[in-house]
């Protein structure tokens, strides 16, 4: 199975929505730590690799 790359500027689905209703998120960090930006309100976040790649649905654009 092959690894998914992200990128910075990436929006990702996520499995479970933001308290504004939103699931997409934009990539602002990469690393051993996602940095991720709420496309519904702004808010940001910082996610363990490991939980980012379990949570993630897909690539939006």
């Amino acid at each position: 199975m092959e690894k998914v790359q992200y990128n910075v500027n990436d929006v990702v689905r996520m499995k479970k929505k933001h308290p504004c209703g939103s699931d997409t998120w934009t990539i602002i960090r990469t690393g051993m730590d996602f940095g991720l930006k709420c496309t519904g309100c702004g808010h940001f976040v910082m996610m363990p690799r490991p939980k980012f790649e379990k949570m993630v649905r897909g690539i939006v654009k």
